[in-house]
Order: C-alpha cells, then structure tokens, then sequence
C-alpha cells in the first residue's frame, strides 16, 4: 500500500461525482461502452433476482422470499452472464452485473458490455459509493416512486481508463477485497463463537440460577428439568403483553423529521438498536402501538427464518416511537429478567415452533404459550440480571470491539474501491506479493489509511 502513489497528470472530467481523472483516461457516455438490450421470448430460461448484496442471480439462491410480478414468463427480458441490470432499487445500491444467465423482470434494464469493457472492473464502479452518489441525478418519481431515468443514464458520463489498466485495477481490487472479506468472515465467526458462549451463560443462568447448592424441585416441563425450589414456572401471557405492530401505507411514508420513527427488523442489529435503515410516517399511532423505555423489540416475521426473535430492549432514546407489523413488543414489568431469557437457547428452541408454518412467524399466540422458568421475588431476579451482566462484561467489550474493526475494515474498502477505480491512486505498478501476507495486515492497513488520509 505504500508504494500506491496519484497518477502524474489529472484533468477535470466535469463530472460532479467522478471530479479528477487520470489525463490519459477518457470520459464517455454510458450509451457508448453500455447497450440497452430487450429481449424477450425464452419462458423456458431460469429466474433470476437482481439483490443489491449478491448481483443478478437465481431466484433459487436468493434467501429472502420475492414474489415473481407476472405468469406470462415470455415477456420477461432474458439476461446473459456478464449483462448490468438496472433495478428498481439501483438509485440505492448501484447496478447489478449478472453471474448467471436467465430471465428477468421486464421493469428492469438489461445493459449489455461493449468491446472496450473489462466487465470486473465496470462491476466496481457501478457499485461503488461515489458512483451511487452520483446516481441521484438520475432519479426520477418521489419517495417510495423512484426509479432511474433510463434515458437521463445513456446521457451520463462514465470513464473509461485503457482496457489493460481496467484489468490491472480490478485485478488489484480482486485481491484486496478477497483479503479484506476474509478478514470480515473470520471476525464474524468469532462474534459468533462469542455470542455462543454468552448465549450459554444467559440459559444456565435463566433456567438453573446462579447461586451454588440451593434446594431443587421437577419444574414439571420435562425438557427444563430440575429449577431451584423458590423459582416458578410460567407461560409468557401471565408476565407481560404481546404488542403487533403498526400497519401503515407506503403513501404515509416521509422523510426524517416529519413523521414518526417505525422500528423495523433492520434496525435491531447485534441486540442493539440502530438508525442506519430508517422509515418515517405519519400515519396515526395508538398511544399503545407507541415504545416505552424497558419494552422488548422481537422480529416476528421475515424472509429469513434466522432472523425471526432477535430483539433488542428499547431505551430513553428509542422511546415514544412505533414498530412495524412484521415486529413485537413484549411488555412487562419483568423486562431485564426476560430480556436476557430472550436472548436464551430456551426461548429459541421453543420459538422455533413458527417454522412447521409456510410463513416464517413468531405469533403472538407462540410467544404467549412460550414457558419460562422465573425466580418468585424481584431480589432474586435481580441477583440473575446481576450474575449475568458480570459475567457477560468482558465478552460484550470484546465483540465491540471487534464489530469497530470490522467497521473500520469495511470502510477502508469502500474508499479502497472508490478511489482505484476513479483513478485517485495509481494501482499500474502493484503486483500480488509472493508470499502471502498475514491477514492481520488488513486492520493495520486500514489504521494506517485512515491516518494518512486525516493528515490529508
């Protein structure tokens, strides 16, 4: 990395979100290097989804659950491998490349590459962040509406280095990103192991207490076995309130600062709430439908069967706002106590009884059924909360951590990414070292970037 250097000589290119290019390189029109195409007529080809996380791809690789918009598969646009798709939500997260061939939905864009194209280079800069930037100019329709105008795209600019120094610039970005999502996946793996070993303190914790040698009694339920004598066993409607969310419609949806906040299952993230992904309204909220400082925020229905009962505790700062119908508050008095239990091996276990259903969904009706072992007095509980924030402290600390270097690393490849292929480092003399070098390196590339450009 120390050896990237700027190119010699750069010249303005004009463009807002591309700004300096390398003097040699050129600035053409979209229309010039990519190719509407519609073809239609292969009802027999396999679907295809275009995801702004994986690009175009089967249908049947797709986690998430789509819905195909016609029955009438010869109008669908056929898509050839190494084809850019413009989707609906391209304004978003930037143009999809094909790695399959299929059909398509015909609301789509279907771009084919010309001659001058190294198709993996092109497949970092449609994605890159700058470039989405600059796709804003393009949109057309408001809020929920809004889409690329096709012909506002042909007419916009894109550079277009010599073939060769493409092939070195994707090749370079091929062999950084491998590393850096290496990287990724091995911190994230560790979360998990992390997050395992917590999760079996929280049910030990929850279902057989925490003090040593206490007197124990048969809980009657045959899979929770022994509990300590002055504990109780209860179904979960005996402790608190199931809460289904807020429906609303898409016409209500505002910006920030003019309607209310609806809590979705993307801003429940690693137990915590976040705002990265958030959706306001105006519609009319019921004081019920509304948070409260202690209430338990569950995703009880989604795509991915995975991600059905993670939850997060809503705090000071998420308070009075609502959640969406896809989400539940649990409410009650015992919400530290639960709150743990719902992050328990236990509670998973028996909410996994929603996926015998076609739908993946928590209902309220499973959730109330749902058995807890509980201590009798609030002082006892409280020893359980206590136990298990002591004992869980370090591990907490640790996968923060780890999730500020991920973070960290993430962002070094997104500026990594922008930055070669818009020509702000010269990448012409870098070759892929002999020996590997150790994935650690990455985070102290990372370290070292952010420095250098601060000092910038």
């Amino acid at each position: 990395m120390k050896e990237l250097k700027q190119y010699p000589i750069y010249t303005d290119s004009k463009v807002e979100w591309l700004r300096n290019v390398p003097n040699h390189w050129e600035v053409v029109k979209s229309k010039r290097i990519l190719i509407e195409a519609s073809i239609k007529g292969f009802p027999d080809e396999e679907l295809l989804a275009a995801t702004q996380s994986k690009g175009v791809i089967p249908k049947s690789l797709y986690g998430n659950t789509t819905v195909t918009a016609t029955k009438n598969f010869e109008t669908l646009k056929l898509v050839e491998k190494g084809d850019f798709v413009i989707s609906l939500r391209s304004f978003q997260g930037g143009i999809e490349y094909a790695h399959y061939r299929g059909i398509i939905s015909p609301a789509y864009t279907i771009l084919k590459p010309q001659d001058e194209v190294i198709h993996k280079y092109y497949r970092y800069l449609l994605k890159s962040k700058r470039y989405i930037s600059g796709l804003t100019l393009l949109v057309t329709g408001i809020r929920q509406g809004q889409n690329i105008d096709t012909s506002k795209f042909k007419d916009s600019y894109l550079p277009l280095p010599p073939k060769q120094e493409q092939t070195i610039i994707a090749n370079f970005l091929d062999y950084k990103t491998e590393k850096i999502n290496r990287f990724i996946k091995n911190k994230k793996q560790l979360i998990k192991l992390l997050n395992e070993q917590k999760e079996a303190i929280i049910n030990k914790a929850v279902t057989k207490g925490v003090k040593p040698n206490i007197p124990i009694v048969a809980s009657g339920v045959e899979w929770l076995g022994d509990i300590p004598a002055n504990w109780e066993v209860k179904r979960m409607k005996y402790l608190g309130e199931a809460i289904i969310g807020l429906t609303y419609s898409p016409t209500e949806m505002v910006d920030k600062g003019e309607g209310t906040l609806v809590l979705r299952s993307s801003n429940v993230q690693n137990g915590k709430i976040t705002y990265n992904d958030c959706v306001y309204v105006t519609t009319e909220i019921p004081d019920k439908k509304r948070t409260r400082k202690g209430d338990i925020l569950i995703c009880s229905r989604n795509g991915s069967i995975k991600l059905i009962g993670k939850n997060a505790l809503i705090d000071e700062k998420a308070s009075n706002e609502s959640f969406g119908a896809f989400m539940t508050i649990f409410r009650s008095e015992n919400y530290e106590y639960l709150h743990y239990f719902f992050n328990s091996s236990s509670f998973k276990a028996q909410s996994g009884l929603f996926s015998t259903s076609t739908i993946n969904q928590l209902t309220t009706g499973i959730l109330n059924n749902i058995i807890i072992s509980i201590p009798k007095t609030l002082d006892e509980q409280l020893e359980v909360i206590n136990f298990i924030k002591k004992e869980t402290e370090v591990i907490d600390k640790t996968i923060t951590t780890i999730e500020k270097e991920i973070a960290l690393v993430e962002e070094y490849k997104t500026a990594l990414i922008e930055e070669a292929v818009t020509g702000k480092i010269d990448v012409r003399g870098f070759k892929v070292p002999k020996e590997e070098t150790p994935l650690a390196m990455v985070a102290e590339e990372a370290v070292n970037y952010k420095r250098v450009n601060k000092n910038e």
